[in-house]
C-alpha cells in the first residue's frame, strides 16, 4: 500500500469518526413532542450550551442542526486552526533549534501528515458536541433545515415543532468582499482551507485580521511564500497599535510580504494560478499565487430561517436583540455570531448561560455586562480584555497605563521569545484595572488573570500582592504593580520618607 493510499484511508477513517458524532448517516429524526419548553436552532457552541444547560435543569428541549453538530468551532474554526498552528510552531521550532545548540533540521516535511493529525484530533474531540451525547442528555435532536413558521412554532423535515421559548444560534459564515473576478477564483476560506492536503507553494491572503494573520504565519512556517493584503493601514485594527506593530515585525521575519493600504481591483484565476491586481497611492501592482485565502470577516446566517414569519427583526449585522438577548418576538432569543459583533466561541458560551436564565426563568442578565476577552494565536500571541485605548479616546476618557516589556521577565529571556509586552490600562487617578493587552508567546494563557481582574474590578495592587511562582511569565503582573508603586512615589512622598528615616537614625 502506498503512502498516499494509506493516508487517504486515514482521512476517510477520521471523516467517518467525525460524522458518526456530528452527522450520523443513519440518523432518523424523532417524533416531536406536543410542545417544547425550548427549541434551539443551530448546534454550534451557543446552541449546544443553551440546549445542554436547559435540559440539565429539567426543560424539554429540541435541538435543530442543518449541517454538522459542533458548528464552526469544532469543524472549521477554533479546533482545526489551533491544530494547524501547533504543527506550524513545531516545524518552526525544529528549524530554529540551533539557537539553543540543537541540531540543524532541514527537509523531510510532510504537510499532509500535519493536516491529518489535526483531523484525527478533531474527530477525537467531536464526541463532546455529538448527537449521541446530546440525545443522552434527553434532548430531541433534529438534523435538517429548521425554519420558523409562526411566532411560536418551527418546522424541520416536514414536522411541526411548537415551543414556549426558542433560541436562534445559527452562527455566521465566511464573508467575501466585492472584488471583480473573486467569485470565479476558486478561493479558500476558513471553511475549506483545512481540507488541503498539498501545501500551496505561494499563498495569497486577503484580510489581516486574526484569521488572516494566523493562517498567513502558519502556512509561511510550513514553507509557503505568503503575501498578506489588506485595505487598512495596519494589521489587527481592533488591537493596540503597538501590539500590532510587534506582530507585524514577527510576520515579516517569518518571510511574509505584507501589502497594506491597498485597493483590491481584480482577481483572476487561470491555469492553476491566481493573480490579484491591487493599487496603492496611484500605482497598480499585481501578485500571483497558487491559492488564495479570503479572511475578511463573517456574515450572520439569517437566511431561510423564516424570521419574518416569527416576527423577528434582522439586518446585515444579524438578528436584532436587546440587552437580554431577546428578539422582537418576546418568545425568541438569539446567541452567538448570528446576533453579536464580538464573534467568539467563549462569548457565545456565556451568552447562552444568560439566555437560559432570561428565557426560562426570571433572569435579567445583560449582554452588555459581559467582559469579553480575545486572543489572536500567532507567534507572539496578541490578547486583550476590557477597554482599549481607542475606545477610551472615542469616549473622551484619559486612561493611565503601565507597560512592562517581556525582556524584563527572566523566563521569557531564557526561552528566547521576549519581544512582547503587557500594557495595563487604569482608571484615571487610581490603580483599578479597566483593560489589559498582552503580546507574548503565551499571551492567551496569561490573559486569564487579567480577565479575573477586569471582571471583578480589581486593582493592580491586588495583583502585586499576589505571589507568583518564579520563574514564570506571570511575574509580569507583579512587575507592573511595582512600576505603578514607584510612579506613585511623588517628590513630596519621597521627602516625607526621607524625614522618617532621619528620625529613625
Amino acid at each position: 500500500m502506498t503512502t498516499s493510499t494509506a493516508r487517504d484511508g486515514d482521512r476517510q477513517a477520521n471523516e467517518d469518526r467525525l460524522n458518526a458524532n456530528v452527522r450520523p448517516r443513519d440518523w432518523v429524526n424523532p417524533e416531536p413532542k406536543s410542545k417544547y419548553d425550548l427549541v434551539v436552532i443551530g448546534a454550534g457552541t451557543g446552541g449546544l450550551v443553551t440546549a445542554a444547560g436547559a435540559a440539565g435543569l429539567g426543560a424539554n428541549v429540541a435541538l435543530i442542526e442543518s449541517h454538522r453538530m459542533g458548528g464552526d468551532c469544532l469543524n472549521v474554526g477554533c479546533v482545526p486552526s489551533k491544530g494547524v498552528i501547533a504543527a506550524a510552531r513545531a516545524w518552526y521550532g525544529a528549524r530554529h533549534a540551533a539557537k539553543f545548540g540543537g541540531p540543524v533540521v532541514a527537509g523531510g516535511e510532510d504537510f499532509a501528515a500535519a493536516m491529518e493529525r489535526m483531523r484525527s484530533l478533531r474527530a477525537d474531540l467531536s464526541a463532546v458536541d455529538g448527537v449521541p451525547r446530546f440525545t443522552g442528555l434527553g434532548i430531541d435532536v433534529f438534523l435538517g433545515t429548521g425554519r420558523f413558521t409562526g411566532p411560536a412554532q418551527a418546522e424541520v423535515d416536514g414536522k411541526t415543532i411548537r415551543f414556549r421559548r426558542a433560541v436562534i444560534a445559527t452562527g455566521a459564515r465566511a464573508a467575501a468582499p466585492s472584488i471583480p473576478g473573486l467569485a470565479d477564483s476558486e478561493y479558500l476560506t476558513n471553511e475549506t482551507i483545512f481540507s488541503l492536503n498539498t501545501l500551496p507553494r505561494r499563498l495569497l491572503v486577503i484580510g489581516a485580521g486574526p484569521i488572516g494573520c494566523e493562517m498567513a504565519q502558519a502556512f509561511a512556517r510550513f514553507g509557503s511564500h505568503v503575501t498578506l493584503l489588506d485595505q487598512a493601514d495596519r494589521i489587527l485594527p481592533r488591537d493596540d497599535p503597538d501590539a500590532a506593530a510587534v506582530l507585524h515585525r514577527a510576520l515579516v521575519e517569518d518571510g511574509i510580504t505584507i501589502e497594506q493600504r491597498v485597493t483590491l481591483e481584480h482577481v483572476d484565476r487561470r491555469n492553476g494560478e491566481t493573480t490579484v491586481l491591487f493599487s496603492r497611492d496611484g500605482a497598480t501592482k499585481s501578485v500571483a499565487g497558487d491559492a488564495l485565502l479570503v479572511a475578511v470577516g463573517r456574515a450572520p446566517n439569517v437566511e431561510n430561517l423564516g424570521l419574518d414569519s416569527a416576527g423577528v427583526s434582522y439586518g446585515r449585522h444579524g438578528v436584532a436583540v436587546d440587552e437580554r438577548l431577546r428578539t422582537a418576538n418576546r418568545r425568541i432569543y438569539a446567541v452567538g455570531d448570528v446576533c453579536s459583533r464580538m464573534q467568539f466561541t467563549h462569548s457565545a458560551d456565556f451568552q447562552a448561560r444568560l439566555v437560559i436564565a432570561n428565557a426560562l426563568f426570571f433572569g435579567r442578565g445583560r449582554n452588555g455586562k459581559l467582559v469579553i476577552p480575545w486572543c489572536t494565536y500567532t507567534s507572539p500571541e496578541v490578547a486583550h480584555v476590557g477597554m482599549t485605548l481607542e475606545e477610551a479616546a472615542r469616549d473622551g476618557i484619559a486612561l493611565d497605563s503601565v507597560t512592562v516589556q517581556f525582556h524584563e521577565i527572566d523566563r521569557a529571556v531564557l526561552e528566547g521569545d521576549d519581544e512582547g509586552f503587557m500594557r495595563v490600562l487604569l482608571k484615571p487617578g487610581s490603580d483599578r484595572i479597566v483593560g489589559v493587552t498582552i503580546v507574548d508567546a503565551h499571551a492567551g494563557d496569561l490573559l486569564g488573570e487579567a480577565c479575573l481582574a477586569v471582571t471583578n474590578r480589581m486593582r493592580l495592587g491586588d495583583l502585586g500582592r499576589t505571589m507568583h511562582a518564579y520563574p514564570t511569565r506571570a511575574e509580569v503582573f507583579r512587575k507592573a504593580a511595582d512600576a505603578y508603586r514607584r510612579r506613585s512615589l511623588t517628590p513630596l512622598v519621597r521627602r516625607l520618607m526621607g524625614l522618617w528615616f532621619q528620625l529613625w537614625r
